[in-house]
């Protein structure tokens, strides 16, 4: 779960780092008002959860309320992504001397928590790790002790030299790492965090993302979910009890268990093809499960034909292939569809398919070879 940056720096602020005041507006009303309130220059941004605001135009100087007041309206109802700006932070504007990054993130292969930081800020941090990697510092942190001192301070002092500025630094990475923990994060990213003018460390932007198996014990943050900036088809597979993740390929895949799923899409680059889609159905025989991925994908003009690969254990295939009936006749999808249903009941399942004369295959191989060339006819 991502939240917006006007409350991840409500976190940040609370645990006590630096980030310059501000208030999110939803009209453009409201914005000039709080433009008014700080009564100095300020920064009007975006609220959407995209990456490259600035560069689509949704993070703007405003040096007085009149110009806060223009790039309100403009920024206000703009797409950005896909996705339409419904608020605005208003925060006021920082003179800033130089740029820095700190970001925690978890690493799979150590499995700890790693800090990355680098004086390279502003920018992407995967431009400067293809760039210039001596630029990044990384550090596992062992989660047994978390991070101690002296470790926060050679990572500051990567960044800078002057002692009180890295003593700044070193307090914020610290109190970043204990945000990281203390809300089941998955990312945590200042960039930039910044040095003004009288030598102060300041958070101007922020980034946060919940793992979402955390979200159970994070309730005030569950609630700061934002419908309206999530895929739609991903808001509803999580209310579905469905795993989906929208990519960008062609061939729509649903498969029940998150390794086979894996195994399936890998498969599928193997070959050639191009998932447009993870999508676990999991454990569950539920038939309303499979319509509802049906439909999912099927809202997807990119998708060419779909891939159906069940191994049925708990999962009963009889069930899956009547809710591919149900699709069937509901949706009347007009692409085409194999399928391999190999498990618990696979005889009934291959006697309720045959109602509606789908392609089928006997082996991953084979299913996923007969899903691309049938992708490879419509175009």
């Amino acid at each position: 779960m991502k939240v917006h940056e006007y409350q991840a720096k409500t976190i940040f602020e609370k645990a006590g780092i630096p980030v310059p005041p501000g208030g999110v507006a939803e009209t453009v009303a409201d914005a000039v008002a709080l433009a008014e309130q700080y009564a100095r220059p300020v920064m009007v941004k975006s609220q959407v959860h995209v990456g490259g605001r600035g560069k689509a135009g949704g993070v703007k100087y405003a040096e007085n309320v009149e110009a806060a007041r223009v790039w309100a309206q403009k920024i206000l109802g703009m797409d950005i992504k896909g996705l339409t700006v419904k608020k605005v932070l208003v925060t006021e504007a920082v003179d800033i001397v130089s740029e820095s990054y700190v970001g925690i993130v978890i690493d799979r292969a150590s499995k700890k928590p790693v800090i990355m930081v680098s004086p390279a800020g502003g920018i992407d941090i995967e431009e400067v790790a293809a760039k210039t990697p001596e630029k990044i510092m990384k550090y596992a942190v062992n989660p047994t002790h978390g991070l101690r001192g002296f470790e926060a301070w050679q990572l500051a002092a990567f960044l800078y030299r002057d002692p009180k500025q890295i003593r700044q630094a070193a307090d914020i990475i610290q109190k970043l790492y204990g945000i990281y923990w203390a809300v089941d994060a998955s990312l945590v990213e200042i960039n930039p965090l910044i040095t003004t003018p009288d030598g102060k460390v300041v958070a101007i932007d922020a980034k946060l993302n919940i793992d979402d198996n955390g979200l159970y014990r994070q309730r005030e943050i569950a609630g700061m979910r934002d419908l309206d900036s999530e895929d739609a088809s991903e808001v509803e597979a999580r209310e579905a009890d469905l795993s989906f993740v929208n990519l960008t390929g062609h061939i729509g895949c649903i498969v029940n268990g998150a390794g086979l799923a894996m195994a399936t899409m890998d498969l599928v680059k193997h070959y050639g093809g191009d998932p447009a889609n993870f999508l676990d159905i999991g454990g569950s025989s539920n038939p309303q499960k499979v319509l509802t991925a049906m439909r999912i994908i099927l809202r997807d003009k990119n998708v060419r034909s779909i891939l159906i690969n069940i191994f049925g254990g708990i999962t009963r295939c009889d069930d899956v292939a009547n809710g591919i009936v149900m699709a069937y006749e509901e949706l009347k999808p007009e692409i085409p569809i194999v399928v391999r249903l190999t498990g618990t009941n696979e005889d009934k399942a291959k006697q309720i398919l045959k109602k509606v004369n789908l392609e089928s295959a006997d082996t991953l191989d084979n299913v996923v070879k007969k899903a691309i060339k049938l992708a490879e006819v419509v175009v």
